[in-house]
């Protein structure tokens, strides 16, 4: 754990930098927090080292540090992969690292991961000395805590939070201001069809509920859905601009949790500047340390507490792919899996997958008598209690390989249930 020292006081990201020494393992703080002006700087710097390796949840405005003349000089090395670092792992240029979120933060811990420096993008400091680690906590916090040197973007821009955002600035080793915007994602226009899943994850809603979602067209449609719910909670890895709506309107209030009661729970925000906005020192949102929002023993205690989580391909036995489509890595395992084990452990409670039922324009079903060969399964088919798609909702708890099968075909696109069903009989003589 860093100790108390002395801040320097840089003048641009470039001199920040010059402390980083070949090998350097370094964790760049991730998501909308992510320090792109220093991952700039850091581009540059690289060409001067070798072997830096970079490690990383999803990264915003990444892609200095994935151009290809740094091969040799910088390695990314991705818990979670998105769209700038998805070619370079793909191709071998980078490296993927499958994990549950909750677990990262222990992997540093233990010692499994060693951290050299963190990279880091903080408010400026308040009365009392600390800075703020803003709209994501997620693993940044525990990769301050193990790095020997802290580097951090002191940025006017960042929403100060509260929970485990706090950082002193006397823990920074080496600072620079710099005010820069903090990247958003405005809401899209919801189509039909995602407006049904919305609608039919509604159906599996009731009031008091402690829900968890995240960003996309999938979460804010069963938002959007849910003006006529009561007292509903939120306990989440990370929420985005869908949940606005209901905690204006009074549906989300977080009455009825049994931890942090009347507090939304959150280990990061990706959204709008309205979404930032509304973190900015509101008390009522706790970002706190992602191996704690996402513990399946802490979030069985909330009763009731539901899981919505999306899916690239689901087969006929309810195994769910999530991170991979085929052999090609797409993204990660993120907190899927945490949130549900810890729903299905929580009294009432309910894991639901939803996706659209088909890909590629229609011509491809998204619930498959077996998943692409290649594809890791991300949660297992004794984890998921609903399965929801345009055309329905397939009840999977406590039904055998044939009835979900059968759910199962109830749901896909109706273009492919013949085929489907061709495929299961097929396995079944086999």
């Amino acid at each position: 754990m860093p100790e108390t020292c002395m801040t320097l006081i840089c003048n641009s990201a470039e001199e920040a930098l010059q402390c980083l020494r070949s090998g350097d393992r370094i964790w760049c703080h991730s998501m909308a927090a992510t320090p792109y002006r220093l991952l700039e700087a850091l581009a540059q710097r690289a060409l001067q080292l070798q072997e830096l390796e970079l490690l990383q949840l999803h990264l915003e405005h990444a892609e200095p540090v994935c151009r290809p003349e740094l091969e040799g000089h910088l390695r990314n090395r991705c818990y979670f992969v998105s769209s700038n670092t998805r070619e370079l792992v793909n191709c071998g240029r980078a490296d993927y690292v499958p994990a549950f979120l909750s677990d990262i933060p222990r992997i540093f811990r233990r010692g499994d991961q060693p951290i050299d420096v963190a990279l880091i993008q903080v408010s400026p400091p308040d009365r009392h000395g600390n800075c703020s680690l803003g709209v994501s906590v997620e693993a940044t916090l525990t990769a301050c805590e193990m790095a020997t040197t802290i580097i951090a973007q002191i940025n006017p821009q960042m929403p100060r939070t509260h929970g485990d955002a706090a950082i002193p600035l006397s823990r920074i080793h080496y600072a620079v201001t710099i005010d820069s915007p903090i990247p958003t994602h405005d809401p899209a226009p919801l189509s039909a069809t995602h407006r049904q899943i919305g609608e039919n994850i509604a159906e599996l809603i009731k009031n008091g509920d402690c829900l968890q979602l995240g960003i996309g067209a999938i979460p804010d449609a069963a938002l959007a859905a849910l003006g006529g719910h009561k007292d509903l909670g939120i306990h989440t890895e990370m929420f985005a601009d869908g949940v606005l709506p209901l905690v204006h309107s009074g549906v989300i209030n977080n009455s009825r949790k049994v931890i942090h009661p009347g507090k939304i729970v959150t280990g990061f925000v990706l959204g709008s500047q309205a979404l930032y906005d509304f973190v900015d020192d509101n008390t009522e949102v706790l970002f706190l340390d992602i191996a704690y929002v996402n513990s399946p023993a802490v979030i069985r205690k909330n009763p009731q507490a539901v899981s919505i989580n999306s899916a690239i391909e689901i087969d006929l036995g309810g195994q769910v792919s999530a991170d991979s489509i085929g052999n090609r890595i797409y993204s990660g395992f993120g907190g899927q899996v945490d949130f549900v084990t810890g729903s299905q452990l929580s009294e009432g409670g309910r894991s639901i997958i939803a996706l659209p039922s088909t890909a590629r324009g229609g011509s491809q079903s998204r619930i498959r008598a077996q998943l692409t060969p290649g594809a890791g399964v991300v949660t297992s088919r004794a984890q998921v209690d609903y399965v929801v798609t345009e055309y329905g909702i397939a009840k999977l708890r406590g039904t055998s390989l044939r009835e979900r099968a059968q759910a199962l075909i109830n749901i896909a696109h109706p273009d492919f249930r013949n085929e489907l069903r061709e495929q299961w009989h097929l396995q079944q003589s086999g």
